[in-house]
């Protein structure tokens, strides 16, 4: 059973009658669930993942003003809850809003989630969000919450990038991904430079997969979860294995124009999604071409008038 359905399970055997016994008059200002880092927030965790960081548990989500009226004794409630369910230990109780457990209010939650209180709201607090901060805000599960104030924030997170933020980064990404892959590896490549080549894979491979999951309307997580999540979207998941031959086989003289081509087909499958998502209406099979289309739609002077290639966070 993976880490996500024990919490569930906990919360459900102790939790919700922990709140339903304990604080009634609260219970329905109460959220409670299980996301941020750890792979079991995503539902990657396996056998290997229990070798640490992973715990039972769940948290529990309180505005501010409710946690100034029932914070204290709904920790010491939560504190008071088994040390161990199902096998696996409870993440270590704490008097501080700490570990992704235990009670918070929803603005400690953006805190620790992106580092500041509120959703962004501007669009440079959208443009320099580092993404993987994004997509640990969103995942998991909320077990309840019927209140609705958490799920609104998580759907701003999810859904409230303004769309002049999401050209610019989408332009930038298909410029450094034509600049990386269908440019400069064969360059490297005839210049003699197998490291170098190898990189422009590398970085070739890590934009084609934020305009993936932008074009899917999903976040890309944190790298060493990267390939897993593409396995999940539907538009693209084909490509994992593609990308598996692009990282890890050698450029030889079999592989090299194999590879290539698996740089072109990557960068088509994109190509069409930018034009059906009326992203770009470029015809062009080289994505800097689209990278200019997509920026020429940008309504934001200021967005519009920033470098090519910059997309906010590094």
């Amino acid at each position: 059973m993976q880490g996500l359905d024990i919490c569930r399970l906990f919360f459900e055997e102790y939790g919700r009658p922990m709140l339903r016994g304990q604080f009634a008059a609260y219970e329905d200002r109460i959220a409670a669930g299980v996301c941020g880092a750890g792979s079991e927030c995503f539902g990657f965790d396996d056998e290997t993942s229990r070798d640490h960081d992973f715990f039972a548990g769940f948290a529990l989500w309180l505005t501010e003003e409710d946690e100034a009226e029932i914070g204290f004794r709904l920790l010491r409630a939560y504190n008071r809850l088994p040390d161990e369910f199902m096998g696996v230990k409870l993440e270590a109780k704490s008097s501080f809003p700490v570990g992704k457990f235990g009670v918070k209010t929803i603005p400690e939650f953006l805190r620790g989630a992106i580092g500041q209180s509120d959703p962004p709201q501007t669009w440079r607090e959208w443009f320099y969000l580092p993404e993987h901060a994004l997509a640990q805000a969103v995942n998991g599960e909320i077990f309840t919450d019927p209140l609705g104030e958490m799920t609104r924030v998580r759907d701003t997170l999810k859904n409230g990038m303004p769309l002049d933020v999401k050209r610019k980064k989408i332009a930038a990404h298909c410029a450094l991904a034509a600049q990386s892959g269908q440019y400069n590896f064969m360059r490297c490549c005839r210049h003699g430079e197998p490291l170098a080549a190898q990189t422009a894979l590398f970085e070739f491979t890590h934009h084609a997969l934020r305009l993936m999951f932008a074009l899917s309307g999903e976040y890309l997580p944190y790298y060493k979860w990267r390939f897993r999540a593409l396995k999940k979207l539907p538009r693209f998941a084909a490509f994992y294995d593609d990308f598996e031959k692009l990282l890890t086989t050698p450029n030889a003289d079999g592989t090299i124009a194999q590879k290539q081509q698996i740089v072109e087909k990557t960068a088509d499958a994109i190509i069409q999604q930018l034009r059906r998502q009326a992203y770009s209406n470029s015809e062009s099979d080289y994505l800097e071409n689209h990278a200019l289309s997509v920026t020429s739609q940008i309504e934001s002077n200021e967005i519009r008038a920033l470098h090519l290639m910059d997309f906010g966070e590094s």
